[in-house]
């Protein structure tokens, strides 16, 4: 992460101004979904809808286990296949975002819901 602040200064100092810069650092698609309420709230959510993303250090299932939820609601995991980089960046205090980059009503849950991850520096 070290090198993302790096390449903010660069930017900054290159003349371009911004709020802030967001890195794209992850895409995934949403894991287990059909247990919780995202299909009930499909219809609901848009692309490009915010998410939060929460670290769940003491999930049993999971040590790198970051839930997703879209306005209060749980809508279920990065994978954890996927989720040791975005986990360490929570824990040393990154500033992460993410938002939904794509839906569809494909029979499997693994494919209804995909959500891009962003550093913000």
């Amino acid at each position: 992460m070290r090198f993302l602040l790096t390449l903010s200064l660069l930017l900054m100092l290159g003349g371009t101004q911004a709020d802030s810069i967001r890195i794209l650092i992850q895409s995934s698609p949403l894991a287990g979904s059909q247990y919780y309420s995202a299909s009930d709230l499909q219809p609901q959510m848009q692309v490009g809808d915010r998410l939060t993303l929460s670290r769940e250090a003491d999930n049993r299932h999971d040590r790198n286990a970051i839930r997703v939820e879209w306005r209060g609601h749980k809508l279920g995991y990065l994978p954890r296949a996927e989720n040791r980089a975005v986990a360490a960046a929570m824990d040393q205090g990154d500033k992460l975002v993410a938002r939904i980059s794509r839906l569809s009503d494909h029979p499997n849950p693994w494919r209804r819901v995909e959500l891009e991850v962003f550093v913000e520096l």
